[in-house]
């Protein structure tokens, strides 16, 4: 593991990485979803693809990198440019679950791999709305100190900059940033995932245009059941693209 600090929008960060087969020169980016860490998505992906240099990251506010101020996705992404031209890396290959999928997007790689990614907005369920309505109106009343009864598991135990960061993210829609992404791009969902459905990975299908859809049975964390299927599709996908042309950030 290492640390590498530096300044974004005057604020300091720390951000922890591990890279594993050093000696290779295809770079893989590997970006955990909302509440994970680098730690995870080694576990998943660890023992696999052999020919490139895993590079794993914790974002900021996760694992063991700081944050202190609200940040948005888009924040995120910035904060990965400065980190990668930090420690010398290309945004060749870039692998993202869920909440990592919209980051990973926004990095523009040459080849885009989205694991149960979040972004296209999903209906929220009854009872949800109408906790979220009911906390709303005691929030008119100024009872904002009940909130803790109120807040979704993704964001309970969270600092204020975390949950101010939750809240900018959680529910984006982001149609127009897949839409607007013109490389190569892998497509993995979970066929009995309810936190970014199936369908919705066929959304980002037809707005990413030439991206290949490929389903796995499981849940929003199939991956770690599944990673080396995941990996040969990488594979797969790696084929016709120019990895030595890939600029250095």
């Amino acid at each position: 593991m290492a640390l590498k600090s530096f300044l974004y929008k005057s604020h300091g960060f720390s951000i922890s990485y591990e890279i594993l087969n050093p000696t290779q020169t295809t770079d893989i980016l590997f970006l955990h979803g909302w509440g994970s860490s680098k730690a995870l998505m080694k576990q998943a992906f660890g023992n696999t693809l052999p020919i490139f240099r895993h590079i794993y990251i914790d974002m900021p506010g996760f694992g063991q990198s700081n944050n202190d101020v609200a940040l948005t996705t888009d924040d995120y992404a910035a904060i990965m440019e400065l980190l990668l031209h930090e420690i010398g890396a290309r945004k060749t290959i870039i692998v993202g679950h869920s909440f990592g999928g919209k980051v990973a997007t926004l990095l523009n790689p040459e080849l885009l791999v989205l694991v149960a990614s979040s972004g296209i907005p999903i209906p929220k369920p009854f009872k949800i709305r109408a906790k979220i309505a009911l906390f709303k109106l005691l929030k008119l009343t100024g009872l904002t100190s009940l909130r803790r009864f109120f807040v979704s598991p993704d964001a309970q135990g969270m600092s204020e900059a975390m949950y101010q960061t939750f809240k900018n993210v959680v529910n984006e829609d982001f149609s127009d940033r897949f839409k607007a992404f013109k490389n190569k791009a892998l497509l993995c969902f979970g066929t009995t995932d309810t936190a970014t459905p199936l369908w919705s990975g066929k959304v980002i299908n037809t707005l990413i245009k030439g991206s290949r859809l490929v389903t796995f049975e499981g849940d929003h964390y199939f991956l770690f059941k599944e990673g080396k299927m995941i990996a040969d599709e990488i594979e797969k996908s790696c084929k016709n693209i120019n990895m030595e042309n890939v600029e250095m950030i």
